[in-house]
């Protein structure tokens, strides 16, 4: 069953070195590899499907540099460039380059892009304004005027798909490429449990209560920087009522449907990319047997 994109990293993250500023400099030398990105902390990507790496030689001047982990005893670092947003994740150049990349190296992408984003948004204090520095290998942010730390923050994000009768509930943003459906999601909200977000949000969006709801995978989603948590809920019936803030259009499609699309064969919809963990969903919903709807 394929992995959600986005996981599978090879490097060690070495915490230990975050924690001592002398093994961390002893660790920087000529072997280190410095990771290059693109406007937009886009990815650069060779033949093979790997990250684009160079030299400490190429670090600008008094580089502030993100410690991404250890490949054996050979750093691997990023350099902060403090670039005003990221590449949206449609960008075609972006979603090409996603599509060559061998699945360990799109891992250590998505760190790094979402922690260069975090240090590019998060340069003053939100404690008393002042401006911060880099520290800890560059996981995180202290304030020297108040000494407030700051660390990057995952925002974790619920998508679903709700089971009615061998049939998932799919949705479309009035954005989407024509044509494209996809499992529903939103964001957690404080004092809220995994199981609760999926109920409202299908709820919210789409008029459908839900039970039964049960954790499939979890991805990092670097746009920012987001934790995706798929789970397959039961639902009750399959009359919709649809928020049109939030969806375009909704449809129930039968399982058999969903393989036949994912398959790369014509339907109802077209499938979310394979680096999305909605494609995962879908995958993983599609392989049970009609005895193991959602709820079962």
């Amino acid at each position: 069953m394929n992995a959600p994109g986005f996981t599978g990293g090879t490097l060690d993250r070495a915490d230990r070195l975050r924690h001592d500023p002398d093994a961390l400099a002893a660790a920087l030398d000529w072997r280190t590899r410095l990771l290059v990105l693109g406007p937009g902390y886009e990815p650069e990507v060779d033949a093979e499907g790997r990250l684009g790496w160079t030299s400490m030689g190429d670090a600008p001047a008094d580089a502030e540099l993100v410690l991404l982990g250890l490949a054996g005893d050979r750093a691997h670092v990023a350099a902060v460039t403090y670039q005003p947003g990221g590449a949206a994740f449609r960008s075609p150049r972006l979603l090409a380059a996603l599509a060559d990349m061998a699945p360990g190296e799109a891992a250590t992408w998505a760190a790094a892009r979402s922690v260069l984003d975090w240090h590019a948004r998060h340069r003053f204090c939100a404690n008393c304004g002042a401006a911060t520095a880099l520290f800890r290998a560059g996981w995180g942010r202290q304030c020297p005027a108040c000494s407030t730390e700051h660390f990057p923050r995952t925002d974790p994000v619920v998508i679903m798909i709700a089971d009615h009768g061998g049939r998932a509930l799919l949705g479309r943003q009035a954005a989407w490429p024509a044509g494209r459906y996809s499992a529903l999601a939103g964001f957690l909200e404080p004092g809220e449990s995994i199981e609760e977000a999926v109920a409202r949000e299908i709820g919210e969006e789409a008029g459908v209560r839900v039970k039964g709801v049960r954790y499939v995978a979890s991805q990092p989603w670097p746009f920012p920087s987001q934790l995706m948590i798929a789970c397959i809920a039961e639902a009750e019936d399959d009359a919709l009522t649809l928020d049109h803030n939030e969806l375009e259009d909704a449809i129930w499609v039968p399982r058999d449907a969903v393989r036949v699309v994912l398959a790369g064969g014509e339907g109802p919809f077209l499938a979310p990319p394979p680096h999305a963990i909605a494609h995962t969903l879908l995958s993983r919903w599609a392989a049970l047997e009609p005895s193991h709807h959602a709820g079962a």
